[in-house]
């Protein structure tokens, strides 16, 4: 005996199907197609066969991470100075192969988990051909196949019910309806739903890629790269540098060839390397090579990070998202609620004696399904009783019956069991029934038979004695109302889209504060929501709980929203929620859900824990608070070696470092502390204008630094010559970035002091140690050197100070004025 999980009702018994232990003649019921006919829809392609590729093959990502602009320019300046034979100064195309190798690694991941897709996963299917029962490979399946499903089976491909006996199908993962639906004779089952009670013989309506299961599998598997702020303001300061860099380094080389004699002398005695070798340290100095890597660098640390909280990222820029996200769509089963049902409560109508141990007899049929497990589990504790006859379970009764040592129980839905009764214990008992119904719990209720075991065909006595109503509901998560609540907190609106009730949803939507304690939630039933994008997005800013949504509505919602400017999060473990979750700004897969669900999503929580949500969360704002740190670090390195380019080129001076030179300083005072500045925890609520903050400082910062160097070079370089400039100019730009840094790393503590000191050893050690002096090209400064370049450093200081103090924050006043 089982019990339903559909509107209070008991479900079906163990019976079944026919022909169901193995391979024979189906003595009743359609006989099938016929052998000739098979081999004629698999001649014709109708079979239920699909295509496993992607959009996204090995070569094209192979393509789109080797053969970009930013790593054409540098492959050209690395091989031009490998040409001139100082390798030296080429240590710098590293990064090429490292980011390249980065993204390459990331994006095939992300390719293999959408090839491994597959909603339907049940390993083969029964049909019947030639009146005989066969079992074939689910892409064997044609159409007009007669098939046969029972308890636990998957149904393989889209059919029409023939003949069905107390058939209920769970189609949660591809609709959102939690609770089990009947089917009758000519309805239709969904591919990749699964049988929870009864059996049926049905014929195959649609195949491959036709089916519903397919469909929405085709829709998912289309690859979609994640929108990250992040690396949209990087790619357009490329854009930016990539359009002006060929111009500015042909002028560079140009001039850099005329400084030296013109083209016939340089290339008669050498000195062309110069030219090339300098233009190169212009190129790459222009180039914020680094900023793509430790942007790469750092989304991967943030994935490895998470992966120990058991949060699987699958493609890196999606841990910055969340810090973005303001709108956060929660599917309600498998997200709030965990999936399964839990006796909430039982409650005493009646004194009867062994009540309770009738219960507990049903709660323990082996054949049960997920009501009778959340029975099973309640009633733990109680002994259930030796049943010493029975009534089965009946769709068309709604209820069943059971006989103990105590007496005969009848189980059911209480508007069955108490049909047309106004006697008090009726009126009492209906009325709890409905008390608990507005909770959005199901209800399911135990009466005493007094005369006896009712009989199967006759309408159920009018003396039935209601002993005990058990509660079901939805169990929710323990971490729900305390999720929930930090985001709340965080300003980020919490929305419940989901295919149950509306009631149902705005029950459990109330439980979990979605609007914070005490305050009662309103569901909106989804099929009153309007087909017009516009109106669509006025409703779904005024109602916050949704029931009765198809997968193609959740897609519209999270449409709608990002129509209005929000930055959607969605979570949700059914192949209903596969659309939405790819269209959303950031997927969220619980681990324990549809294969389809996992693999479009950006991020999957492992363990299905909700409550790790928040670690997602503070991983995004490290990510984005510290990035816009370091990122004007590389900007302003930008900054100055364009001001730097374009002023030697129309003073006709040679280049004021060499590629080695721009290494090392480039290494002190951005790669090395970006690395560590970026690391650090920085909960930082997220500000929209990313770019446009971090450009107000490293432009008017860069143009100090580039003023400075100019300034001493220029003064130097007459005086001392060119190799003594350029090494003064190098230990000027050190000095003065480091400051620079100084200002990223605030509110300074102690590590941060300790490594801008550590630099700035490093930067002194380079100097005083020979081969490391001669392998970067550097001078030990005269004392009328050291005194410019205190100077210079002490100025570039006390001018950056000020943009920091006074003009970036005038400059970003005026933005938002």
């Amino acid at each position: 005996m089982s019990t339903s999980a559909d509107d209070g009702a008991p479900a079906t018994g163990p019976d079944g199907p026919p022909g169901a232990a193995s391979s024979g003649t189906v003595t009743a019921g359609p006989r099938g197609l016929s052998a000739q006919e098979v081999a004629a829809r698999v001649e014709a392609g109708q079979t239920n066969r699909t295509s496993q590729a992607t959009s996204r093959s090995l070569s094209a990502i192979l393509r789109s991470n080797v053969f970009t602009l930013f790593n054409l320019i540098l492959a050209i300046a690395v091989t031009l100075v490998l040409l001139t034979g100082r390798w030296p100064d080429a240590v710098f195309g590293f990064v090429v192969v490292i980011n390249a190798g980065i993204g390459i690694v990331t994006e095939y991941r992300a390719k293999r988990t959408l090839d491994r897709l597959s909603i339907l996963t049940a390993p083969s299917a029964r049909v019947v051909r030639d009146g005989t029962e066969q079992e074939v490979a689910l892409d064997g399946v044609v159409l007009d196949d007669v098939l046969l499903v029972s308890i636990g089976d998957q149904v393989p491909a889209d059919a029409q019910v023939l003949e069905v006996t107390g058939l209920e199908v769970d189609e949660s993962m591809l609709t959102g309806e939690s609770r089990p639906v009947h089917k009758a004779v000519g309805d239709e089952v969904l591919s990749g739903s699964s049988v929870v009670a009864g059996h049926a013989v049905c014929r195959v309506v649609r195949v491959g890629e036709a089916g519903y299961a397919q469909r929405i599998t085709a829709e998912a598997k289309k690859f979609s790269v994640v929108r990250s702020e992040l690396r949209e303001g990087v790619d357009k300061i490329l854009r930016v540098v990539s359009i002006g860099i060929v111009p500015i380094s042909l002028l560079l080389f140009w001039s850099q060839l005329y400084y030296t004699g013109g083209v016939r002398e340089s290339i008669a005695d050498g000195t062309w390397r110069d030219g090339v070798v300098a233009a190169v340290a212009g190129v790459v100095g222009m180039i914020p090579e680094g900023l793509v890597l430790l942007t790469s660098l750092n989304f991967a640390i943030a994935a490895m990070l998470l992966a120990r909280q058991k949060v699987l990222v699958q493609e890196l820029p999606a841990v910055e998202i969340l810090a973005r996200v303001d709108v956060l769509c929660l599917d309600k089963t498998g997200t709030i609620t965990d999936g399964h049902v839990a006796l909430t409560e039982l409650r005493a109508l009646e004194q009867v004696e062994g009540a309770r141990e009738a219960l507990a007899a049903v709660a323990a049929d082996p054949e049960g399904n997920a009501t009778s497990q959340a029975l099973a589990e309640g009633l733990a504790d109680v002994e259930a009783a030796a049943v010493r006859e029975s009534v089965p379970f009946s769709s068309a009764r709604k209820w069943s019956a059971l006989r103990t040592d105590a007496g005969a129980f009848v189980l059911g839905a209480p508007e069955i069991l108490l049909a047309g009764r106004a006697d008090a214990p009726a009126t009492t008992a209906l009325a709890e029934v409905r008390e608990a119904a507005d909770t959005g719990a199901r209800v399911v209720l135990l009466a005493h038979a007094p005369t006896g075991l009712p009989a199967t065909e006759a309408p159920l006595p009018e003396d039935l004695v209601p002993a005990l109503l058990a509660v079901l509901g939805e169990r929710i998560r323990p971490d729900a109302a305390q999720t929930l609540e930090y985001f709340r907190r965080q300003g980020v609106r919490a929305k419940v889209i989901s295919g149950d009730n509306p009631d149902t949803v705005a029950a459990i939507a109330t439980k979990v504060a979605l609007h914070g304690e005490g305050e009662r939630v309103e569901g909106f039933d989804a099929r009153r929501l309007p087909d017009d994008p516009a109106e669509l997005a006025e409703v779904v800013d005024a109602h916050d709980v949704y029931g009765r949504v198809t997968p193609e509505q959740k897609r519209a919602i999270v449409h709608a929203l990002q129509s209005r400017g929000h930055v959607v999060g969605m979570t949700g473990d059914g192949v209903n929620d596969a659309l939405a979750l790819k269209d959303a700004d950031l997927g969220i897969a619980m681990g324990n859900g549809a294969p389809a669900t996992k693999a479009v999503a950006r991020v999957v929580l492992v363990d299905g824990r909700f409550a790790t949500l928040p670690g997602v969360l503070g991983q995004g704002r490290r990510v984005m608070a510290n990035m816009e740190r370091v990122a004007s670090l590389f900007l302003a390195k930008t900054t100055y070696a364009a001001i730097l380019a374009v002023a030697v080129v129309l003073l006709v001076w040679p280049y004021p470092f060499l590629p080695r030179h721009m290494t090392i300083a480039g290494s002190l005072t951005i790669g090395i502390p970006a690395f560590f500045l970026a690391l650090p925890p920085n909960n930082r609520r997220y500000l929209a204008g990313f770019l446009r903050r971090v450009l107000s400082f490293a432009i008017p910062a860069g143009v100090v630094i580039g003023a400075v160097i100019l300034l001493v070079y220029g003064y130097l370089r007459p005086l001392v010559g060119t190799g003594d400039a350029r090494s003064a100019s190098t230990l000027v730009l050190i000095g003065v970035s480091l400051w620079v840094v100084g200002i990223q790393a605030r509110p300074l503590n102690g590590w941060k002091l300790l490594l801008i000191a550590a630099l700035a050893a490093c930067a002194a050690l380079a100097v005083a140690i020979p081969w490391v002096r001669d392998f970067f090209a550097l001078q030990v400064p005269t004392a009328q050197e050291a005194v410019v370049i205190t100077v210079a450093v002490l100025v570039g200081w006390v001018a950056i100070e000020a943009v920091y103090r006074f003009f970036v924050p005038w400059l970003l006043r005026w933005h938002r004025a």
